[in-house]
Formats: structure tokens, sequence, C-alpha cells
């Protein structure tokens, strides 16, 4: 089968529409991830990249941060992890000839799938101010500019420094240290995009921004509620997890807008019962809940729980409630006095509905509480998640086996990089480390988030943009905004692996530094080296990729960072400094060895005593979680924190929908691989709304037409905002009356820049009002 990439952009006049299935992975699965491995690396070297994709001597997987067994099967990956494998162990490659043919504008014509099918950059290249193509650039000269570029800015906070969450703990702590040798904290990360609402909620009431459950605890819970996720398509070696969950007894609910295979049924491949009997019914109960209810939903377990505990008694765990927590009294008066009719508007179930739900809770020994996005981009997702935990307190389910909450983290070292000090707001506890370790002083005034970045840009108050990883420009909201910013700042630098949108969308002058990826050996100092990642529930492993580079122009993230700091810092372990308060350190005694860097993270991180000899061998080990270990909390009066929340919903207007945006099963994050979203039954194209059977007909629409999607959004000064995606085909799906969904990155032009959440200032990209406009 040729590797060879498309020529043409996704046709989306020939999108057609099957039935949604209701059975996830099985053998379809297997072929059509093989198909893609094929097509973009070949059968022999497919074979030999995916037998090491998660094994203890091999890589991390670039896709998921979803976290291992310590017991590893030979085949220890899913689907979309195939696909993330395939597209970065490709044998296309993106070329200075390449770029020779194809100009920016030309690049910036094409759609995201077609410009990450091209393949694996190979040289350093450089767009010059006015020009219409990239050139190559020798590694020396780009990393010159960059740092010639660093040390004439006036300003520290001119300067805006991303990060994907696919960066390496080592590439991340010597970024951020670069970053804060510099002057600032401007470190937005893809954490602003997604979790932040978990972190913000999380920290606030248990003291820890992060989950407090392992993966054993997954395995021995006796109920899992899933909300707002949709593991089938964005973390599917999930459903092996849930699969050992209910075999063991536990019962399963879905919470979502939209029913997902993945939580129906699942047909292990790797088991005789998944591929011949018919795998495992999952879910014991769907709840179709209306977007943004979800905090209504809490709202109703907490006042059913506390309803029948004044009944009949025994439901609550006094002795947790009383030496562990605070607050109690307020929560437990605002939910008596909530009213159920309320409840039932903003969830669109039933009282009986949210009653059953509110039993099962109170019988289980054992509750985890799982979500993604689906919770965390709304305006009210922190009280929302305030909420999940106000549950979880109310029968001490903080700090036990099987019980616990369970923010599931998407790309693969997003925790990793949030613990290595990308951050925008780091503890000074952090800084005082940082300080001590390297000899100078870190900046203590909180930076940029993503919004806040685009913000800046869009105002003309950053000249320098750098992002390690990711696709920025394609993960933001209002695209149309984000843009026009990207297009203003002076110098732009991508540090990448593919090519993406954020290549041709750039600043006035351009350089894109191409990086090793997880799969590629990375050999430094006359010898092999090896990175390592946090997964999701706080587990640090080793990372060693085994593929020859695919060209011998590639720099490591490690070595790219540390050579800017050498150009930017001098060598601070002699006299041979540039700037007065900078980091001290041997930087080439860091790029050239990367346990140097694990050291320095062993003396400034908890958590990471031994670093070296904890990782060697392919071992996993866990980081300090108090909530989890010792039910201790650090929070500000030391007690895990009750909240009594205001309820907040959306309310529709008339003739509106409301839109949540999504992945297509076929894509992870703004990584498009194929055209299909085959679990939802929607082939061959991406430019299409999902809408209720009876609310396409009430507005006037059958299903099939095509429309222009416009969002609607009021700014704080009153003034009604509009913006518009154009050519979308209706179809008609099973969502709640009056919401919709559509996939991204396709529709962020819809998300207003500044429609956030509260105190996380996430982009609300699950609560974007819009109407249907017919096509002209």
């Amino acid at each position: 089968m040729s590797t060879k990439p498309p020529t043409s952009d996704i046709d989306e006049t020939k999108v057609r529409t099957t039935a949604a299935k209701k059975v996830a992975v099985g053998v379809p699965a297997v072929l059509h991830a093989l198909k893609i491995a094929n097509e973009q690396m070949g059968m022999g070297r497919s074979i030999q990249t995916l037998l090491k994709v998660n094994q203890k001597d091999g890589f991390d997987c670039p896709g998921c941060a979803w976290p291992e067994e310590d017991k590893r099967h030979l085949a220890e990956f899913c689907e979309n992890g195939v696909k993330a494998v395939a597209e970065e162990a490709t044998l296309r490659r993106v070329d200075p000839a390449f770029f020779a043919e194809h100009s920016v504008a030309e690049l910036d014509s094409h759609d995201d799938w077609w410009l990450g099918q091209q393949g694996r950059i190979t040289h350093p290249m450089v767009l010059d101010e006015g020009s219409t193509h990239y050139r190559p650039i020798a590694w020396d000269d780009a990393l010159r500019e960059i740092g010639d570029a660093l040390s004439a800015l006036k300003y520290p906070n001119d300067a805006v420094f991303y990060t994907s969450g696919r960066t390496s703990n080592e590439a991340a702590f010597l970024y951020q240290l670069l970053v804060r040798g510099l002057g600032t904290n401007n470190l937005p990360d893809c954490s602003n995009m997604c979790h932040e609402s978990s972190g913000s909620a999380l920290t606030e009431t248990i003291g820890i921004g992060k989950g407090t459950v392992s993966i054993d605890d997954i395995h021995n819970a006796d109920l899992l509620i899933v909300a707002g996720q949709n593991p089938g398509t964005n973390h599917p070696r999930m459903l092996s997890a849930l699969e050992k969950a209910k075999q063991r007894g536990a019962t399963i609910i879905a919470v979502n807008p939209l029913p997902e295979a993945g939580l129906m049924r699942f047909e292990n491949p790797q088991t005789v019962r998944g591929v011949a009997f018919g795998g495992t019914a999952l879910a014991d109960g769907f709840l179709q809940i209306r977007l943004g209810g979800d905090q209504a939903l809490f709202q109703a377990i907490g006042k059913h729980l506390l309803e029948c505990e004044a009944e009949q008694g025994g439901v609550l765990d006094h002795e947790f409630i009383n030496a562990h927590t605070s607050g109690f009294d307020a929560y437990r008066r605002l939910m008596m006095d909530a009213e159920w009719s309320e409840l039932v508007a903003a969830t669109g179930l039933s009282e009986e509905t949210l009653r059953r739900l509110g039993d099962i809770v109170r019988t289980s020994t054992a509750t985890i509480v799982c979500w993604a996005m689906g919770l965390t981009q709304h305006k009210h997702s922190v009280p929302t998640l305030r909420d999940v935990v106000n549950v979880l307190l109310l029968q001490g389910n903080i700090g036990r086996s099987g019980a616990g909450v369970c923010p599931v983290r998407g790309h693969s070292n997003v925790q990793g990089d949030r613990t290595m000090g990308i951050y925008e707001k780091p503890s000074d506890a952090f800084l005082d480390s940082l300080d001590r370790e390297f000899g100078f002083e870190a900046p203590r005034k909180h930076g940029f988030d993503t919004v806040e970045a685009i913000r800046a840009m869009r105002d003309g108050k950053v000249r320098f943009f750098m992002g390690m990883g990711g696709n920025f420009v394609s993960a933001t909201p209002d695209t149309g905004v984000t843009e026009a910013a990207m297009r203003s700042v002076d110098l732009t630098v991508q540090v990448s692996t593919k090519l993406n949108r954020s290549h041709a969308v750039v600043g006035k002058r351009a350089i894109i530094l191409p990086t090793l990826g997880r799969t590629d050996r990375d050999q430094r100092g006359g010898r092999d080296q090896r990175v390592s990642v946090e997964d999701s529930m706080g587990a640090v492993h080793s990372s060693r990729g085994r593929l020859a580079p695919p060209s011998e122009q590639l720099l490591s993230e490690v070595a790219i960072v540390a050579r800017i700091c050498s150009r930017v810092f001098g060598d601070q372990s002699t006299a041979n400094t540039r700037r007065i308060n900078a980091p001290r350190a041997d930087w080439g005694s860091l790029e050239g060895d990367y346990a140097r860097v694990r050291e320095h993270i062993a003396r400034v991180i908890p958590g990471f005593e031994d670093y070296e000899k904890r990782i060697d061998k392919g071992r996993t080990f866990f980081l300090p979680n108090a909530p989890r270990d010792e039910r201790r909390f650090a929070t500000i009066d030391g007690k895990a924190r009750f909240t009594a929340n205001a309820l907040q919903y959306p309310v529709i207007p008339p003739d509106r929908l409301l839109l949540q945006t999504l992945r297509s099963h076929d894509q992870y994050n703004t990584t498009i691989y194929g055209k299909d979203d085959r679990y939802r039954g929607i082939h061959g194209g991406r430019r299409v709304v999902m809408v209720n059977m009876h609310d396409i007909a009430k507005l006037g629409f059958s299903d099939g037409d095509i429309v222009d999607l416009v969002s609607e959004w009021t700014a704080p000064d009153g003034a009604v905002q509009e913006r518009r995606a154009d050519e979308f085909r209706i179809v008609a799906y099973s969502t709640p009356r009056g919401n919709a969904a559509a996939y991204y990155p396709e529709t962020n032009v819809l998300v207003p820049l500044d429609s956030i959440a509260d105190v996380s200032g996430t982009p609300t990209s699950k609560s974007v009002l819009i109407r249907l406009e017919r096509r002209g």
C-alpha cells in the first residue's frame, strides 16, 4: 500500500451517514488501525514500532495520558494510539523541497487533515519578512536569531512561550527555566483550554490540582460515574479498565448529551470474549443530560443523599466529615433549600431519574467520578466540579480504595508538564526552590494564560511567540482573532515534528525547529538518552525511542532549549555570564546527559528524590498525593472543603441551539487522522452539525440541509457579537432538545475569546449559543 500523502483536502460534498454504533473497538478497530499504520509506515515498520509502545523498555505513546498497569500486554496500545504513533513514525517527509514547492499562502488554504498528512519536518526553516516561502536555515543561525530576539526584548512580558502536553518532563523543566530566567511567567499551555477548571476546583476543595485515584482504584470501585467524557474515542484503553471493574461487580453510569458507543458495549480485541462472544456491556445506565446541566445533576445527588440521611440515617460518613472537612452546614442548607423542579429543568432529566441515580450513589461502597472536557468547558465549570467533590465528601469517598476524583487528562504528558512548572501562576514554594537550585531570582508576578496571551498579542503587546509542540492556532478559540493576533508578532518560533496550521499562520518572521518525537532514537553524549513522563494518575516512568530519526537535522527538545539557554544566559558556571539575574547551569552538560536534568528536578520538585534509580529498567513510581495517601488536604483551612455553590445552567433562547465542540473518532486534539467518525455514523467529512430531529423540523430545516452556523455572544458591554462558520451539513442525531454538536477545530471560530469559565479562564467550548442560517 502506498505511503504517499494525499494531494487534496477533504471533499465535504461526499459526506454520508449511517446508523450510530452501539459497540466500540472489536476487530473493525484493529483493522482500521492497521490500515492507517500501513499507509503511514508500511507493515514491517509498523510491527517493529508498535511492539515497543508503552512497554517498559520502549516509548510512551504520544497520544493520551491513560496509565498502564505494571504487567503489560504484548500489544499495550489502542486504535488511536496506533494512529498517533503512525503519524509520528511515518515515512512521509516535509523537506526543503516541499517548502519550495508550497507557499505559505497555499499551506494556509489547505485543511488541517491535509497539513497533518504531509509527514515529518526534516530541516530547520525560516520565513523571512515579506517572503512567500520558507527557506532552509542552519541550526546555529536559527538559534542565534532566537537568542538575539530574546535578548533584545525591552520587557520580559513581551514574549509568550506555549507548551503542548507532549513535551517530556526534562524538556518542560528546562523550558520553564528558560522562561523564568528571562524574567516572565508567560507560560500558557494546553491545560488552560482543557482541564484548568479541574485544577482550580480541586486545588480549592481538596488541596491538589489533580486526581486522587490509581488504576487499581478504577478496577476496585463499586460505582463509576463517567460524566462529560467519551473514552471510546478519546481514551480507548480506559475501556479495558472499565471492563475489569465491571467484571468485578462495579456499576457504571454514563452521563453525556450524546450516547457514546464505547460506554455501551466494549469488544476487547485482546480477549476471546471480546472477539468471539460479543464483549462486555459497560454502562448500567445512560443519562442524556442537557449541555451545562451537570452541576444540577450533582446537586440533585447531594440533595437526595441529604434527604435520605434526614429520613433514615446511615447515609453519610459523619466520622470523615467531622474529622476531615469544613463547610458542611452551609452546603447542607443550600441543598435542602434547592428546588427539585429547577434541578429537573437544568438537567432535562425527571426527578425520578435523578433520585434513582441518587440511590445508586447512596448504596455504593466506593464511588469514583470520572470526567473530561464535557464538564470543564462551561462558564460555570468550576462550581460544577466543586459540586462533584461535595458529593464524594458526603460519603468519605476521598482517600480510600476504589474511590475518589478522576479527571481524565488528554495529551500524554500534560500532567507532567504542569508538575515541571509549566504554569503561568507558579507557587512561591516552587519558585523559591528553583531560585536555590540555580542561583537567581525567578519572577513572582503571574503571567498570561492562553486566552490572556491571545489578548496581549491582539493588542500589540507581544513581540515574540514560541510554541513547544502543539498547534496553537488550531487549538485555541476565536480563530479569526487568534490568527490576526499571531500575524502581529515580530517573530514566531515553532518546535515541531509535523506540519500544522501554526506553520502557515505566523508572525512577520517565522522559524520552524524540527524536533525528535517519542518514537525516535535520541543519541546525545555518545549514548541513547531517555526522557520521562507523568500519566494522568500521577505515575512517572521513562520513555526511550527506538527508530532512526527521519533526518540527521533533528534535535531533541532538550537540546533545543539547552542551546537557547546557553545563547541567552551564557555559561553561568564560569565568568562568561550575559545577564545579572539568570539561572546558572552547565547547559552543554544538560544537553549531553538528560540524567543531569533529572538531578536538578529531584532537588527542586518534591516527590522526585532518587529520580534516576526510580525510573531505571522501566520502573514506574507514584508522586505523593496527600488526599489519596494520607487524607491530608493542603487547603486554606487544612481540610477538604464543602462549598455552597449557587446553581447555574444555560437558558437557551427560542430558535437557538447550544453547541458543543468535540472530536471525531479519527482525531486526537487538533490532529485529524482520517475523514470518518464511524461510531457516530458520519463518513467522509467533518463539516456537519448534529441536531435533534425535532429541533431540525421546528427550525424549518431537513436532515442533510447545508447551513451556516452563527454564534451569538453578549459581551460585558452589552454588545451582541456574531461569528460565522460556513457550510455545515445538518445531521439528525440523538442529542437533547436545544443542543447541538460539531467538530473542532472547524468550529473554534465560533467560540468567543472572552467567553471563559469563571475562576479558571477556560474557553467555553461546550456552551456556544448558535443559530442556523440557510445557505443563500
